[in-house]
């Protein structure tokens, strides 16, 4: 049997908010062509994928304005936005209300669905950066408040310091290539009711060549991208966040929801070691 029980939910609850959005979002990192990445996502949407992720550092900015003009188009209540500051931002609550405050301003909104901390600071102490990432959602600025590539300890230790707020996110490298997550962060995220973002879902496209993914995919009538997909959707609290800025890439992350791996193919991923 897989080593976690199959969810077959196409669309995943954040944290414990009784919120729910599509098992599969879509990134906006390393952005090439503007025009293309915001006809992406409209189609997205258009799609059923409603849960769209950026960061202040994308594009030192402009992955947020991308992420707002698509917004215009097709409306804020029919989208989830995800963005992630710096974590510098979180060393006072005045860095972290101005950074936020110009995300939001790059967005075109007034308040954001989520906000992450991209990533653990070294140089300040984790209660303090957790205390200015709950006055954010104290502020308004945001609805809920999450974290970006912290692991087991980490996160454990970030739980031990909210007081008004609960950490409904962590957004992680997760794929079926990089396993790592499932050992002990997974575990942790399915007990507390943590959502795992999976970022980096298709090793950048490199699971196009891995010749399981083809032979799996192939029983399905499915390609290497959207078993590799499937396989983190099937998971319990994990949600993938692929980037794309092709309307036919959009469609293939699509179809990887409305099915599912059978349990034999899960446990023969999970065992799998595959290198790209």
């Amino acid at each position: 049997m897989p080593r976690f029980p199959v969810d077959v939910q196409d669309r995943k609850e954040i944290g414990a908010t009784g919120e729910k959005v599509s098992a599969i979002g879509l990134g906006t990192w390393n952005i090439r062509n503007p025009d293309a990445a915001v006809e992406a996502i409209v189609y997205a949407v258009e799609l059923g994928i409603d849960n769209i992720d950026t960061a202040e550092m994308y594009g030192d900015g402009l992955a947020e304005k991308i992420v707002g003009e698509a917004i215009k188009r097709v409306g804020k209540e029919k989208v989830f936005i995800t963005t992630k500051l710096l974590p510098h931002r979180f060393r006072s609550p005045e860095q972290a209300e101005k950074a936020m405050k110009d995300s939001l301003k790059r967005l075109g909104l007034s308040t954001v669905d989520l906000v992450l901390i991209h990533w653990p600071d070294t140089l300040v102490d984790l209660e303090t950066q957790i205390r200015n990432l709950e006055y954010l959602a104290e502020k308004g600025y945001t609805r809920y408040i999450g974290v970006s590539n912290f692991d087991h300890n980490l996160l454990l230790e970030a739980l031990s310091y909210t007081k008004k707020y609960e950490i409904s996110v962590d957004q992680v490298r997760y794929s079926v290539v990089y396993k790592y997550p499932e050992v002990r962060l997974l575990p942790l995220a399915i007990e507390k009711r943590i959502t795992i973002q999976a970022y980096t879902p298709i090793e950048r496209g490199a699971v196009n060549r891995v010749s399981l993914l083809a032979e799996i995919g192939a029983k399905y009538g499915k390609t290497p991208v959207q078993v590799a997909l499937n396989y983190l959707i099937s998971r319990p609290r994990v949600i993938a966040i692929p980037k794309t800025e092709r309307k036919e890439r959009v469609e293939e992350f699509a179809g990887a929801m409305g099915w599912r791996l059978s349990p034999n193919d899960i446990e023969a991923l999970e065992a799998a070691t595959i290198r790209v």
